[in-house]
């Protein structure tokens, strides 16, 4: 675990900014970084996009990869606080006069409830910029008031700052016209109190004060009446599948194998009804071979890396509550495990007796990456056009394509080569010879297509993890702290074995009705639960948010179609995988009787 933790806290070196070690009277390091409205927490600005105390020479901070991608864009600060001295009422930038346009433009940021996000030793605080009063009796009365003094408490122990709170003094505050000039002088004070709280403890503690600006985390006892919602779900899938799908094998086991063993396999065939009838077709390639490989290797791929995810955040070996640290993780992660999934897609690809490995190769490395890129190209555009800070600059542009292609595209080339080389080594694994002529597909009813029948295997998958969805949407889109990763990671488990289940009883059905198109649909049955997260998704965004703006509305539509196309990867390997496993052993156990 020692090892680990170094290796993480290695890879992510630059996401980690150092708190420091101060005397009395040395200057605290204060950065500006960005504001936004309240209510739409992807639409973020440069600090000094606002007319305030806005510095001739603006000098910046150099970020990480995942700070960037988080939108922080920290500058140096007018503001100089020393340690452990308290300080009166200090003038920030003297007195200031706002023009007409720029004394509207704050009037207009304060109305949409903008917010500013200072960073004081590593420690993020937030301010509004304001308040609105608004009368609600006539005649009706509309004033808007900016904040012109800023509170720190901030807490120290043994020479480091511990936790910071800043309240804006509303007795001190401006009203503000729009079309009229006004004079500004923004002030601050500081006050120092003592604290017993460790220094290793200093990130709860920036946590705690935080929480009374954003929201703080929701207490455990919904997660947990989640939890065991799902696993009374699971308990009765498994029964079901345990009790009635394997009763149904069973019998069908003792059946066939009462046949005369001396009869030619296809005469024994021609005699019977069932899954066993079309033992000659269930093994035939599917159509699109070469993408079924691809989306299990991505599928495999994102598997992977929720599994170190979630290790990293139970075993808390770094802090990935912090946005920034947690898309560095990401991105190394991802970058790292591109060779499981080339070696699972070229493994799958030879199976299915592709010839085209190399081209299996590149599709797989971009069966996930290219519509990344395509949505992002879109946001991106947009966060451009409006001057966001979630707009990425050309330089993390250009880092991570060198991280795609100098580490994951490579390692994806590798995995290949190593399932390609294993799978021929292995040679073929059907129990049975696959029929020269494909048997004729009965017809089915509407309920029993394949449509139906991956809308309904991705139902039960979603109801147990609905409630859950709703606490990483809150923290995705929402102003919360996610902290629970060990429930999280019982409820992906859950996730798994349902969506298994799910999958082995479909198939068994459709093989049953002797169907043997059952490679994409057994995929399809766990990817659908994609379509239930999506109209969650736009649920949420209808009912529990008020977001808006092109900015918002733009990140949200393209990192919620990510997120729902990743679910379709993971969850359709799942289902596949545990389809191909019950399909192996069905027939296997009728060869080897």
């Amino acid at each position: 675990m020692v090892a680990i933790r170094m290796w993480l806290l290695a890879a992510t070196a630059v996401s980690v900014s150092a708190y420091g070690e101060y005397k009395v009277g040395e200057k605290v390091a204060v950065y500006v970084n960005k504001v936004g409205p309240y209510e739409n927490p992807h639409e973020t600005y440069h600090y000094y996009s606002l007319p305030l105390c806005r510095p001739e020479k603006i000098i910046h901070h150099s970020l990480s990869l995942g700070q960037v991608l988080d939108g922080d864009r920290m500058a140096d600060s007018p503001f100089d606080i020393k340690f452990n001295q308290p300080m009166p009422f200090q003038s920030l930038c003297g007195r200031q006069r706002l023009s007409a346009a720029n004394a509207t433009a704050l009037a207009e940021a304060i109305e949409k409830m903008y917010y500013a996000e200072l960073i004081i030793d590593d420690l993020k605080v937030h301010h509004f910029l304001g308040s609105v009063l608004e009368a609600a009796v006539f005649p009706h009365e509309h004033r808007v008031f900016l904040y012109t003094h800023y509170e720190f408490e901030l807490e120290h122990n043994e020479g480091h700052v511990i936790a910071v709170h800043l309240r804006m003094n509303r007795s001190s505050r401006l009203e503000l016209q729009h079309e009229t000039e006004v004079a500004v002088d923004i002030g601050y004070s500081v006050v120092w109190r003592e604290t017993s709280t460790p220094v290793a403890s200093r990130s709860q503690s920036s946590s705690s004060s935080s929480s009374t600006f954003f929201a703080a985390s929701r207490a455990g006892a919904v997660h947990w009446l989640s939890i065991a919602n799902s696993l009374l779900l699971v308990v009765v899938l498994v029964v079901t599948v345990g009790i009635i799908v394997a009763s149904a094998v069973r019998r069908d086991l003792s059946r066939y194998n009462r046949r005369d063993d001396e009869k030619d396999d296809y005469d024994e065939l021609a005699l019977d009804n069932g899954w066993k009838t079309v033992a000659g077709d269930v093994f035939r390639p599917p159509a699109w071979p070469m993408a079924l490989s691809a989306v299990l290797g991505a599928g495999a791929q994102l598997l992977t890396l929720a599994t170190a995810l979630l290790l990293v955040g139970t075993t808390e070996v770094v802090a990935v509550h912090n946005h920034g640290l947690l898309h560095s993780l990401c991105i190394i992660i991802y970058a790292l495990t591109s060779g499981i999934a080339g070696y699972v897609s070229s493994h799958k690809y030879q199976e299915l007796d592709g010839k085209r490995w190399i081209a299996n190769i590149n599709v797989t490395s971009l069966v996930f990456v290219a519509p990344l890129a395509a949505a992002w190209a879109f946001s991106n555009t947009v966060a451009w056009t409006y001057g966001s800070t979630q707009a990425l600059p050309w330089t993390t542009v250009v880092a991570l394509v060198a991280i795609w292609a100098l580490v994951g595209y490579p390692l994806t080339v590798i995995g290949g080569l190593l399932g390609r080389s294993v799978r021929a080594a292995r040679g073929s694994s059907a129990p049975f010879r696959t029929r020269t002529i494909a048997r004729e597909l009965p017809r089915e009813a509407c309920t029993r297509r394949t449509p139906a029948q991956a809308l309904l295997g991705g139902l039960l998958p979603f109801s147990a993890i609905a409630v859950e969805l709703s606490y990483i949407f809150s923290t995705m889109w929402g102003r919360e702290t996610y902290t629970l990763y060990g429930v999280i990671a019982i409820v992906f488990c859950i996730l798994i074995v349902v969506t298994a289940c799910c999958s082995i009883g479909l198939t068994y059905m459709q093989l049953a009705s002797e169907n043997y198109h059952w490679w994409w649909r057994s995929t399809l049955i766990g990817g659908s639960i994609a379509v239930y997260m999506f109209v969650y998704g736009i649920g949420f965004l209808l009912h529990s948010t008020s977001m808006g703006g092109p900015v918002q509305l733009t990140q949200f539509v393209t990192h919620l179609g990510l997120l729902c196309y990743a679910a379709a990867l993971a969850c359709g390997t799942i289902s596949h995988v545990a389809a191909a496993t019950f399909v192996q052993y069905i027939y296997s156990s009728v060869k080897s009787d």
